[in-house]
């Protein structure tokens, strides 16, 4: 599975979650730090990554769009990296099963 962290999310989440979700990136490893959502969007869809953000721009956009690319929306408030990383390993079963499902769009950790 190949997750694209959003800015709101910190780069060392790459790091930390390789082993299960090796194909990780952050927009900042693709210089998109700044980019727009629309700009993060089309690279996400055409190069096959599903967006993980806090920002609920992208929960609309899959809302008008959907998918590709698709969006986990982390919906955990003030957290660390760290809390961020359990989350994502406690509910990797739920990610491969929303990567797999066609008409999927969104899912909200």
């Amino acid at each position: 599975m190949k997750l694209l962290f959003d800015q709101n999310l910190s780069h060392r989440l790459v790091v930390a979650l390789s082993d299960i979700f090796p194909d990780a990136a952050h927009v900042r490893d693709r210089n998109m730090e700044r980019a727009a959502d629309a700009t993060i969007w089309d690279f996400a869809g055409t190069n096959g990554y599903t967006i993980v953000s806090k920002d609920g721009d992208f929960h609309q956009r899959s809302f008008l769009h959907g998918p590709p690319p698709k969006v986990v929306w982390l919906r955990m408030g003030n957290c660390s990296s760290e809390q961020i990383a359990e989350a994502l390993r406690r509910n990797a079963v739920q990610l491969f099963a929303f990567e797999r499902d066609p008409d999927a769009a969104l899912l909200v950790l």
